[in-house]
């Protein structure tokens, strides 16, 4: 392999010094300073484009080639392993076909290559550098600026762009969600079926040939077969014509052009037909050694099974496509150092990994625009609240009682009256583009968001945040059914209320308390409590009294269950009256003890069926040092308290 290698760069740095020396041989130039820049050796490349020098035999001997051939032996070794080898196979070929164009001589160690089209005609004459003292009589063929008959339109193959230049976006390649820092697409994912478009490649170059990758819609043949063209045919002249356009004329245009081309055809199915695709067509590509590579829909290859275009696939090399991911090309995608590809192998499901990327932005935007009043502003409010339930740690299929109350709580959503929460389900549950639904059913009256619908929204930063009262019913959800997971959703909760509550907010100090007390964190439960009480959050005054009232420490509770009093938290009034009765019934028997009169009268018992009266002396006869417990409601887990203050 080391020899090889060495071969290599030999060929190719004496095959660049001829670049060096020729000045109208800077097209072949760049392919190399192309190549050079794909290794990331961009020192290389710039010193390419800057030399300007005079390469004699000689210098080129002695100085250029062994510089240059150093220089691509440094690339060579730059990963992936073999690609940078197999490109510059290509490269090589490609300047030798071209120099062999242009008779010029073949180096001793390289071939010649294939002959000109013009060198076996013996009507052809060179008359540069001639002299003629007569007449002279001869066929002059006039090539037109395109290769084409005027009016045409369409270029030559030398202003077609070589593969490495093919713009996926362009050529056919859905876009994915945008991540800043991110590259446009994310890296390509090695297919188990890229060996078979590679053999397939193989085999039609030498001759031409009609490669189709067929597979369902959003299967990834799009990608699949940009990347197999450029990773084997890198610097090849690749041609993509219009749906519809007329490929008749393409032979003609080929015939004066010595190196082998590419035909793109994204859909094949839209090339077929009058002006396209048909075998005579093909035979004539093939005969200029053309490749022809197209993508193909499954629900079209039967129409073209059954119709004209049948006669074209029976010459076609067809590779199959599956939408669905396998499991290594799934770890393969977590691998690849995006989180976009990581997201799709973990949460795509039979749609596959390119699916999820392609079709996700589109449900995103369609769901997005539902929520206009004159759209699905119902539908929309459904969706956002599984998907904000999700966002909460609520994973799997939801109660579609528990989505009817959360989504009636988004008011800046209009319109809602007038879609019925039937037709809103049946909105949100279609398949779009044959792909994904906004919610599936798991279940009898049980709905699931979409995976990329949540995880687009916890990454978008202009989608607006859970609201507190979402936060309440998924904890009260996460408690009440063990389908979910408590500790995930308090955990969460735990992020989304700390840095408001660190800020000072009260309301999300409270909160933040009772997640505390739900984890079993008492201590810093009472703590947050304490400093949303002393803010001015009188719930949280009332709640903490009542935890230091159970804890015997009623002189401490009572100015705090004093603010909930005041601001009308009957629980806390009541709590608070008895506190205080309890401390005056105790001083009013010590004074009666001591023979104070005005002291013993009010201790007395109040008369049998007075009502609070009985309470009151109940609370007399007790010890006075044990403070009253709570009634029963306080006992009440704190999630279930959450839930009924939400109903």
């Amino acid at each position: 392999m080391a020899r090889d290698t060495e071969l290599l760069a030999a060929q190719a740095a004496k095959l660049l010094v001829e670049c060096l020396a020729a000045p109208d041989r800077a097209e072949d130039r760049a392919w190399f300073v192309h190549w050079f820049q794909r290794r990331q050796l961009p020192d290389y490349a710039e010193s390419l484009l800057a030399f300007d020098g005079d390469a004699t035999p000689a210098t080129a001997a002695l100085f250029l080639e062994p510089l240059w051939r150093g220089r691509l032996r440094t690339g060579l070794r730059q990963r992936p392993a073999g690609e940078a080898a197999d490109q510059l196979v290509s490269l090589v070929e490609l300047v030798l076909h071209r120099r062999t164009a242009l008779d010029l001589p073949p180096t001793p160690s390289s071939p010649a290559g294939p002959p000109a089209p013009h060198a076996a005609c013996a009507d052809h004459l060179d008359f540069g550098g001639s002299t003629f003292h007569g007449p002279v009589v001869g066929v002059q063929h006039v090539r037109h600026l395109y290769g084409d008959p005027p009016g045409s339109g369409r270029p030559r193959p030398t202003d077609w762009p070589p593969a490495v230049d093919l713009e996926p976006l362009a050529h056919g390649v859905r876009p994915t969600r945008r991540a800043e820092g991110l590259p446009v697409l994310p890296p390509y994912v090695r297919r188990d079926a890229d060996g078979r478009v590679r053999s397939a490649l193989a085999q039609a170059v030498p001759k031409g040939g009609l490669v189709v990758v067929l597979g369902e819609p959003f299967a990834g043949k799009t990608r699949t077969a940009l990347e197999a063209v450029v990773d084997a045919l890198p610097y090849v002249r690749v041609f993509v014509p219009a749906q519809g356009e007329d490929l008749r004329t393409l032979p003609a245009a080929l015939r004066d052009h010595p190196e082998p081309c590419l035909l793109w055809l994204d859909d094949l199915d839209a090339h077929l037909g009058h002006g396209g695709l048909e075998p005579r067509l093909l035979a004539q590509l093939f005969g200029q050694r053309a490749v022809v590579v197209a993508t193909l829909r499954e629900s079209a290859y039967d129409a073209c099974r059954d119709g004209p275009g049948g006669r074209v696939l029976d010459v076609a090399q067809v590779v199959e496509l599956p939408r669905e991911w396998s499991g290594d090309e799934r770890r393969r995608a977590e691998e690849a150092g995006d989180p976009r590809l990581a997201e799709a192998a973990r949460h795509s499901g039979a749609e596959g990994v390119a699916a999820y990327l392609a079709v996700g932005p589109l449900v995103w935007r369609e769901w997005q625009r539902a929520r206009r009043p004159d759209r699905h502003p119902r539908g929309y409010a459904l969706v956002r609240a599984a998907v904000d339930l999700a966002r909460c740690g609520l994973r799997g299929p939801l109660p579609q009682d528990l989505l009817l109350r959360v989504h009636e709580g988004y008011q800046a959503v209009t319109g809602m009256e007038r879609e019925p929460v039937d037709e809103a389900l049946a909105w949100a549950a279609e398949k779009r583009h044959g792909v994904l639904r906004m919610l599936r059913r798991g279940g009898a009256r049980m709905w699931e968001p979409a995976a990329y619908l949540v995880d687009t929204a916890a990454q978008d930063e202009d989608f607006p945040p859970v609201a507190r009262a979402v936060w309440r019913c998924a904890l009260a959800a996460a408690d009440a059914d063990a389908a979910y997971d408590f500790e995930t959703v308090a955990a969460r909760a735990w992020q989304a209320f700390r840095p408001a509550a660190e800020a000072g907010d009260s309301s999300a100090m409270h909160h933040l308390a009772l997640v505390a007390e739900g984890l079993g964190a008492q201590d810093e439960a009472e703590a947050w409590l304490r400093r949303a009480a002393e803010a001015g959050q009188a719930e949280s005054a009332g709640r903490l009294g009542r935890r230091l009232a159970e804890r015997g420490r009623t002189r401490e509770a009572e100015p705090f269950l004093e603010t909930a009093a005041e601001a009308g938290d009957e629980a806390a009034a009541t709590l608070l009256g008895r506190l205080l009765l309890n401390r005056a019934r105790r001083w009013l028997r010590a004074g009666a003890e001591a023979g104070d009169p005005e002291a013993a009268q009010p201790a007395r018992p109040s008369p049998p069926g007075s009502g609070g009266a009985d309470r009151a002396a109940a609370v007399a006869h007790s010890d006075p040092e044990s403070p009253r417990t709570p009634t029963d409601t306080d006992h009440t887990p704190v999630w279930h308290g959450i839930l009924e203050d939400l109903r």
